[in-house]
């Protein structure tokens, strides 16, 4: 898109965000060159699509080619099937049963985790005789969603004597520790377990659609890529690790879909010895330039960012001064000429040669590149170009 193009676009937005779609195919065709012809892709478009956009991404990738999408509720799947998608949908987490009804009207598949959903289920089933399509999640190690091993090979016989046979779509697990490949053992046992319980599904006469891997698995574990990968992170072009992006990031090149813009809403110039924002926790040390910008940690940007995130400003970076307001930062403009109101800043993307990443921001916040994106405030305009 060209800069006037982008220009009208954002017309009246003090922030937006920019999704690149080319970037998104590219991400996508990297995946399916390592699932190859015989295994699908689910694209996990969960959580508004980790702060991407829940409807403008999946039809992005669905366009560049992704056979399944997976979201947290019913909820994420009803938005996505009232804006047109078709592709196939799994609901990841959690389904209350009086949405049951709506999945199936829906062509909507669902998570089955345990015994209790199983049996709600099942009643639903006596009343309606016709429910979605389930995936049965089994809990192989993670200790969090799905049936102990023990647990799954008695809910699959219940549901071979209670269910039409081809209820049960798919059978799947959730790897705990695949991010690090230097440690490999606990990912191997899980993985041992899951087929154990295909082996068990299998004789029992079912021939489910099997998934294991997510963006780590799926590059470090090639054995556990089954019929269907689950890529979220990697999607969007980031590294579900340090680990694993120091592994392969030299021959696989990922490119990060989202950038975060705002604009200078205010400049002045302030004396030595100046105070800024709340609490006075910073003191300028030299005469100075400040800007203000219209965001904070309401839009996503984190408050632990304090006097230590920085933004692009005119290809040059300026530090945050003081604490993250609610809906504003000060910056320091001093090193950056001509600076004015309606500069356009960045947050997280590039800049002429500066570039200010989600790890970056993720390792001074301390947390995860998964948060930082995900967080940015779903009201924020997304402009795909």
């Amino acid at each position: 898109m060209r800069g006037s193009e982008m220009n009208k676009k954002r017309t009246g937005l003090r922030t937006w965000v920019e999704i690149d779609t080319q970037a998104i195919k590219r991400n996508y065709n990297i995946f399916k060159k390592k699932a190859g012809e015989n295994c699908k892709i689910m694209a996990v478009v969960k959580s508004n699509a980790y702060g991407h956009g829940l409807v403008g991404f999946s039809n992005a990738v669905e366009k560049a080619g992704a056979d399944w999408l997976g979201v947290d509720s019913v909820v994420e799947a009803l938005s996505l099937r009232k804006s047109g998608i078709k592709n196939p949908i799994l609901v990841l987490g959690y389904t209350l049963p009086e949405r049951f009804d709506e999945a199936k009207k829906n062509n909507i598949s669902i998570t089955i985790s345990s015994s209790m959903v199983l049996r709600d289920f099942k009643k639903s089933y006596q009343i309606k005789q016709k429910l979605p399509n389930i995936h049965l999640k089994i809990d192989t190690g993670m200790h969090r969603q799905g049936f102990m091993v023990g647990e799954a090979l008695v809910a699959l016989k219940y549901i071979k004597e209670k269910f039409p046979k081809d209820i049960l779509e798919g059978v799947y697990t959730h790897f705990a520790s695949a991010k690090n490949p230097s440690f490999p053992g606990d990912t191997n046992k899980q993985i041992e377990v899951f087929r154990k319980v295909l082996e068990h599904a299998q004789l029992l006469g079912y021939k489910p659609m099997a998934h294991a891997s997510a963006t780590s698995g799926a590059l470090v574990f090639p054995h556990s890529l089954f019929d269907l990968i689950r890529i979220g992170i990697g999607m969007y072009g980031l590294w579900p690790s340090k680990e694993v992006g120091s592994v392969f990031k030299k021959n696989i090149k990922l490119g990060p879909v989202l950038s975060w813009r705002t604009i200078v809403s205010e400049v002045k110039s302030l004396p030595k010895g100046s105070k800024i924002g709340y609490d006075f926790t910073e003191t300028l040390y030299k005469n100075s330039r400040i800007a203000v910008i219209p965001v904070g940690y309401w839009h996503g940007y984190p408050r632990s960012l304090s006097s230590i995130g920085h933004v692009l400003i005119k290809g040059r970076r300026a530090r945050v001064l003081g604490r993250v307001s609610m809906d504003m930062v000060v910056v320091d403009v001093t090193g950056v000429k001509d600076v004015k109101a309606g500069d356009v800043v960045t947050l997280i993307g590039r800049d002429g040669r500066e570039q200010i990443t989600a790890d970056e921001l993720a390792d001074l916040a301390g947390t995860v590149n998964y948060e930082i994106v995900t967080r940015i405030n779903p009201l924020i305009e997304r402009i795909y170009f």
